[in-house]
């Protein structure tokens, strides 16, 4: 197995690479009892892969899925420097994304008659892993420590989080948990922000340190209604990958629909109340206290609540001078803060929010023009704000 590092992807910073790098340290250990050499190379996959494929004069190529257009060019630049069969699954879905769709779905109404009707065929048990008949003939030396040391450096020394462990062991404790006392409250609780009522599970789905198939199994498997979480992780999950496997635009305006670029062009002159720079944005320093909340739950955990993804982008949108710097803004917060950001999920989340994308016209407002709004006092409807900025304050004291 060959696992190739790229500095500074997509904005990451230390605490993802070292998230990352302890979750592989793990696969290694693993794969070493199966006599399956794990090496760990760093640079350019265009130009890392190739040179490795030909020194060990390797006999084939299998790559997993990934729809965001970076790594697509890396697969296409490495294709025509080998000369070797290279196969590419999808691991990363259940439905393999050119399966589910051959085309852009509007929306989850759209998709999900879809993959339901594939389930049957792709949802099944994992075959055991068998040892490797013939070991490598040579050790393989990774040096982690080097690694671990050098991700410390990509961008800044950012702090690990406390609140997650990496690694495949403590991705499965996690889902056992969730799956035998969260599933049955996911229902109720998981758009409410000042409660736990979400899985916790995307930064490990995120990282490959667990699949989705391992946990639909897991919650189908449950006597819990799982209906609700479901959806999110096959259906939402899988459109999101969707949208960006078959519109390369999915992280500007121009891969919104076309009448929410219309609206949003309509309104790109409206007056703003206020106008943040991004440095008073990242700081969490606006008048919403909701969003300053929601902010520095990122900053703090690396993890934002679902539910406030949605409002902090569409705040983003209001209070910056054009859709297109608005989705710029969001886009470097999340990859930059979000330990499962720089994934399909979120570019689709900030397009939908920011954009309409897999959404519908609403009623016509200033600067939104038809885009979906929402605003603190229709959030104080559905949960307690205080709550939640008490919650995050807890979380985030030193």
């Amino acid at each position: 197995m060959l696992f190739c590092i790229s500095p500074k992807f997509l904005g990451a910073t230390s605490t993802q690479y070292r998230f990352m790098l302890k979750g592989l340290e793990e696969v290694e250990a693993d794969l070493t009892q199966l006599n399956i050499p794990f090496f760990l190379l760093s640079g350019d996959p265009a130009e890392v892969i190739p040179s490795f494929l030909r020194s060990h004069e390797a006999g084939a190529l299998v790559s997993d899925f990934s729809p965001l257009k970076l790594k697509m060019n890396w697969q296409w630049s490495v294709a025509h420097e080998i000369d070797i069969p290279f196969h590419e699954v999808d691991g990363h879905n259940i439905v393999p994304c050119w399966q589910a769709s051959a085309k852009q779905e509007w929306a989850a109404y759209s998709i999900r008659p879809k993959i339901h009707r594939l389930l049957d065929e792709y949802l099944i048990d994992f075959p055991a892993l068998k040892a490797h008949p013939f070991p490598w003939p040579e050790k393989v030396e990774n040096d982690w420590q080097e690694e671990v040391r050098k991700s410390a450096t990509r961008w800044d020394r950012m702090p690990d989080i406390n609140w997650a462990k990496p690694g495949e062991k403590a991705a499965l404790k996690h889902l056992e948990e969730f799956i035998d006392q969260g599933l049955v409250r996911y229902h109720t609780d998981r758009n409410n922000p000042a409660l736990d009522g979400q899985s916790g599970l995307s930064i490990y789905l995120h990282f490959g340190q667990i699949s989705a198939q391992r946990v639909a199994l897991a919650a189908l498997s449950s006597l819990t209604d799982s209906s609700a979480f479901l959806e999110e992780l096959v259906v939402r999950r899988e459109l999101a990958d969707n949208f960006c496997y078959y519109n390369p635009q999915y992280d500007s305006v121009q891969g919104f629909p076309d009448w929410a670029q219309k609206t949003l062009k309509e309104h790109e002159n409206d007056p703003r109340e206020y106008l943040y720079s991004i440095d008073e944005l990242e700081g969490a320093k606006t008048h919403d206290e909701l969003w300053n909340a929601a902010q520095m739950e990122m900053l703090c955990r690396g993890k934002m609540h679902g539910y406030m993804r949605m409002y902090w982008a569409k705040k983003i949108l209001e209070w910056t001078r054009s859709p297109a710097e608005a989705i710029k803004i969001a886009i470097y917060l999340n990859d930059r803060y979000e330990l499962d950001g720089r994934d399909p999920n979120g570019y689709t989340g900030i397009a939908w929010s920011i954009g309409g994308v897999h959404d519908r016209a609403w009623k016509e407002r200033p600067i939104f023009g038809k885009v979906r709004y929402m605003s603190y006092n229709g959030a104080k409807t559905k949960f307690s704000i205080k709550a939640y900025i008490k919650k995050v304050e807890s979380e985030c004291s030193p």
